[in-house]
């Protein structure tokens, strides 16, 4: 969008995690004003009328109408918590929240670069994004231990992995599943 550009580019102005995205990742998207991205994009729009803003909540008429059901239904997993995810950034902290979202990104591609075995990009990646980072490093420590008692072919670490972090998911009701939009008509 002309005019529109950001400094921060991992975490987006309505609540999109970026440097966590699957689309930003495989080098799809830059993020939010990082290059050509998505410019047709409605908040980046209404950050221009609004003199620019960084983020949405930074804005006097947040929550506004664009954010009711923003969160429903949707299948692409960034999409699922931005609301969630801005309201943990702004009671953090952007800095913190930040550092947080940079230790997610290192175990993200530390189970990418040790544990898949070619069929689990999208598992891990919705899992760091949806899971709390206690969580996801506590996960961390025990496949760390399992690795510490002897070598393990690639699929055996990759099943490894996935059953931790479904047990973390399962202790938190998180569904690691893709949602289904509801088909019209």
């Amino acid at each position: 969008m002309k005019g529109f550009s950001r400094e921060e580019t991992r975490f987006s102005l309505c609540g999109l995690n970026c440097f966590l995205c699957s689309m930003h990742l495989g080098g799809y998207c830059p993020g939010c004003g990082g290059g050509a991205g998505n410019q047709s994009c409605a908040l980046a729009r209404c950050s221009l009328e609004h003199g620019g803003i960084r983020f949405c909540w930074e804005c006097p008429e947040y929550p506004c109408s664009r954010y009711e059901g923003f969160d429903d239904e949707d299948s692409f997993v960034p999409h699922r918590n931005r609301q969630q995810d801005i309201a943990q950034a702004w009671e953090l902290g952007l800095e913190t929240y930040l550092a947080q979202l940079e230790e997610k990104r290192e175990i993200l591609d530390e189970l990418l670069a040790h544990y898949n075995d070619g069929r689990r990009k999208t598992f891990f990646n919705r899992a760091v994004y949806l899971l709390p980072l206690e969580d996801l490093r506590g996960v961390r420590a025990a496949l760390d231990r399992q690795s510490a008692q002897g070598e393990q072919e690639i699929k055996a670490r990759a099943l490894a992995a996935v059953q931790l972090l479904q047990e973390a998911a399962d202790r938190r009701g998180l569904s690691l599943k893709s949602k289904k939009k509801p088909k019209k008509g």
